[in-house]
């Protein structure tokens, strides 16, 4: 079993930074991919960036430029850093782990969400 835990949300004004990071625990050598999604008040979950085990990376079109995943595998931990906010990021964002289900006995493992507010 997979844990997650966020931290480093908060309010910020547009224009500034934050840096979200997720530790994970438990069974960690069955994480694969891990990644970010964010979720607005009535809108779909979308995917905002991935890193895989291998080191490539992927971002929502939204946040390319803006944002940079990063994850120390040794530490079993994933960062977001997020420049020049806007309002539109407004979200609660959510870690998230692809397992290895065969070795972990699920696919994939969420956190508990860290809100991101971004003022005008």
């Amino acid at each position: 079993q997979v844990r997650l835990v966020e931290s480093g949300g908060g309010l910020v004004q547009a224009g500034g930074s934050l840096r979200l990071s997720c530790a994970a625990s438990g069974d960690i050598l069955c994480i694969s991919d891990m990644g970010w999604h964010r979720q607005a008040p009535g809108k779909e979950r979308e995917l905002v960036a991935v890193a895989t085990l291998g080191g490539t990376t992927r971002y929502a079109n939204s946040v390319k430029g803006r944002f940079t995943i990063s994850r120390h595998n040794a530490k079993n931990m994933t960062w977001l850093q997020m420049n020049s906010l806007k309002p539109d990021d407004t979200a609660v964002y959510y870690c998230n782990v692809r397992l290895v289900q065969a070795m972990c006995g699920s696919s994939e493992s969420w956190g508990q969400g860290t809100q991101v507010t971004v003022s005008s």
